[in-house]
Parts: C-alpha cells; structure tokens; sequence
C-alpha cells in the first residue's frame, strides 16, 4: 500500500506545498467575506442601546466559523489548482513521471492531505461550528440584544395547532418554564386564508396553552389592529412539541441531531430533512478528498499543448460544478425528492467516477 506513495521526501515537499496554499486561501476567503458580512451587519448591532466594538468582535467571532467551515472545501480546490499549475510551470509533474510515478502516485499526497483536512473539518464543524452557529442564530432572533443564559437556546421555531400556527424568533428554557420571544400567532379562516394575527414580544407556557403576553391583534378582513393585552393561544401546543419543532440541524451535533432524529421517528414526525442534513456532515468535510481529483486536469493530460489557463479552467470548473449539484441534491432531500442517503452521497460519489475517468483519459 505505501508504494502507491512516492518518497517519503517528495511526499512531505507535496503535502506541505498543498497544506500552505490551503490555509492561504483560506484566510484570504474568509477575511474578504467577513469584511463584506460586517458591512451589512455592524449597523443593525449598532443600533442597538449599549452595543459597541465588543459586540461587534463578538459578531466576528461567531461569523469566522461558519464562514471557515462553509469555504475550507473551495479553498481545498482553489489550492489543488494553485498547486498543480505551479508544479507543471516548472516542470516537476514531467520530473515526477520521468521518474516512474504514475499520475495517481503524484496526486496521493494530495489526497492524503485533503482527508486529513476533511477528518479536521468534521471535528472542527463538530465542537465550533455547530455552536457558534446556534449562538449566532439565537443573537440574531432576539435583534442583537442580549440573550438569556440557556444552552438550550432554540430559534425561528414554528408550530401547528390544527390550521393555525404559532411562530417564536426564540425559544429558551424547557418543560413548564418554557419561554418565547418574538411570538406571531396566525389564526386561519375555514377557507385557509390568515384571518387574524397575534403578535407579542414574549410568551410563557399557560398550562394549557400559551399566554402571549401585552399581545396586539391585527384583523385581515378589517385591516385594522388593537390591544389585547395578555392572550391565551394554542392550547393544544405542549412544552414536548416545542422540543421537537426547535431542532436545528445546522446547530447540533452529528450526534445530537442522530437522537433528535430518533425522537421525531418515535413521535411519527417527518425526518427527510433532519437525515439528509445528518449525512451532509459526513459528506460535507469529506468534499475536501475530492478536490484533488477534480483539479488533476490541471497537471496531467494536456500537458503537451501549453494550453496552461485553459485546463485550470476546466478544474475549477469540475469543482464548481460539483458544490452546484451538491446543493441541488441537498434540497432535493430537504423536502423528499430524493431518499436522505442518495441526497447526501450521490454527488460525491458521482463526482468521485467523472474525475477518477477525466483522470485515466487525459493520461491514456
């Protein structure tokens, strides 16, 4: 198995060529997108009363991961590129195949370094992400004002009693001390369409029902809105369903939205979108392994017609169009167009075979 390696030495020149255009990629993306992202968001901070450049940092902070773990994968192709076109400029990639390697030897420290990225990806997306991202979330529903104390923090939570629906922008607490922020309830008409609308900022679990709290009603038909004061809503909502509809997949665990899973099965709830997300963060990181494959064209095959920017191209290309067909594929799976596994693995698997024959071609 380690002939398929070359030397031990040109293994660890290739691994760390590859390895130090990565990060460099990576910093570049994020810092770029992060600047873009405060742009538009240090405003809507600002305004709140007391907020200033530590709020701001902390918004950063939180941002950077999920930027890191959104765009680690292009990085990874952007590097393959990078690498491969500098190796073939000066001549390395027809040293190394003078030399007796096969293409598949030259890009196996590439693959290696792309799976280790892709096991630290998982990991980093497992302990960071996941939380930056349900802090982020709750900090954003609540209007960046400060947030409660709750590990159990859930956001933009939607429930049904009957036809009616009750939304929360934030849901904290749990069991009978059950608490809503941001609450809309919408009252249908036999018909289906809206007939009234509930709005408070808070709600507090009524023991049946939910006590929307200084709540003000607006009538459709009337177009007109008054005060209600304190309202009991949904009545058959129970502190259980709302456990069950706060889940967010981008903001637990691999583990934690297994058993979630398990919870709307037992609850007879549908759990198409849950799994697919749930085998998106397996086959998410791993995206990385593909990128050298995908960018291969770059370094073999047209070698001979000096056609340099054109197969680099045509690299990007293939790994552009993978993360396209990869989120086509995802949303399929979020709403039951495709079996969870199928959304989550067909594109890479399929990906897998174009770049594995683009390979064998270009080098026959």
């Amino acid at each position: 198995m380690l002939d398929f390696f070359p030397s031990r030495t040109l293994t660890l020149y290739l691994a760390r060529l590859f390895v130090v255009r990565i990060f460099a990629v990576l910093v570049m993306l994020v810092l770029v997108l992060l600047m873009l992202d405060l742009l538009s968001s240090t405003g809507k901070i600002l305004q709140v009363p007391g907020n200033g450049q530590a709020e701001i940092w902390t918004y950063a902070t939180l941002r950077a991961p999920q930027l890191i773990a959104r765009f680690l994968p292009y990085s990874v192709l952007l590097a393959t590129i990078i690498t491969l076109v500098g190796l073939n400029q000066n001549s390395e990639v027809i040293a190394m195949k003078a030399a007796g390697l096969s293409a598949h030897q030259v890009l196996a420290p590439l693959l290696l370094t792309a799976l280790v990225i892709g096991v630290g990806s998982f990991a980093f997306n497992e302990r960071v992400v996941t939380r930056a991202t349900a802090t982020l979330k709750a900090w954003d529903a609540n209007e960046f004002r400060k947030v409660p104390r709750d590990s159990g923090v859930r956001t933009n939570v939607y429930l049904t009693d009957g036809t009616n629906i009750l939304a929360a922008a934030a849901v904290t607490g749990s069991g009978d001390n059950t608490t809503m922020s941001g609450v809309t309830w919408y009252r249908r008409a036999p018909s289906g369409a809206i007939a009234e609308q509930l709005r408070a900022q808070r709600a507090v679990y009524a023991a049946p029902g939910w006590r929307l709290e200084n709540a003000t009603g607006f009538d459709v038909a009337g177009a007109r809105s008054e005060r209600l004061g304190d309202t009991v809503v949904g009545q058959k909502i129970t502190p259980e369903q709302v456990v069950l509809g706060s889940v967010d997949p981008d903001a637990q665990s691999f583990w934690q939205l297994r058993r979630s899973i398990a919870d709307f099965d037992a609850a007879g709830r549908r759990t198409a979108e849950f799994k697919a997300k749930w085998w998106h963060k397996l086959a998410g990181p791993l995206s990385s392994v593909l990128m050298p494959l995908l960018g291969a064209v770059a370094a073999f095959g047209l070698a001979r017609s000096g056609q340099l920017f054109v197969r680099a191209v045509i690299g990007m290309a293939l790994g552009f169009a993978y993360f396209v067909v990869d989120n086509a594929a995802l949303a399929m799976g979020n709403f039951g167009g495709y079996p969870p596994l199928l959304a989550a693995w067909a594109p890479f698997v399929l990906f897998a075979l174009i770049g594995e024959t683009v390979l064998v071609r270009t080098e026959e």
